[in-house]
């Protein structure tokens, strides 16, 4: 595939790996599991909310999901978990 055929969250990827602000796994058992997690508690959501946020905070929550290589609601509904739960002063994704 030719970098100009790249859809845009494809490119972003590649901007990232080319600029060395990817890093590679070191512990996978650890990966797979965190992973697993996310998984799981993707599986038992059984509500649908709709809310409106500003577009940079959007953008800034994708660039972070990206990041962290989970789906953007995931995240969204990590740190409200978070927030709720009372560990919102702990953040860290990842």
């Amino acid at each position: 595939m030719k970098k100009n055929e790249l859809d845009a969250y494809e490119s972003e990827i590649l901007e990232a790996f080319e600029k060395g602000e990817l890093t590679p796994v070191t512990d996978m058992a650890k990966e797979m599991k965190r992973y697993s997690r996310y998984a799981e508690n993707t599986l038992k959501k059984d509500k649908r909310v709709n809310i409106r946020m500003s577009e940079h905070d959007l953008d800034a929550i994708q660039r972070k999901a990206l990041q962290e290589g989970i789906p953007y609601q995931t995240l969204i509904s990590s740190l409200i978990h978070k927030y709720i739960t009372g560990s919102h002063d702990k953040v860290s994704v990842g």
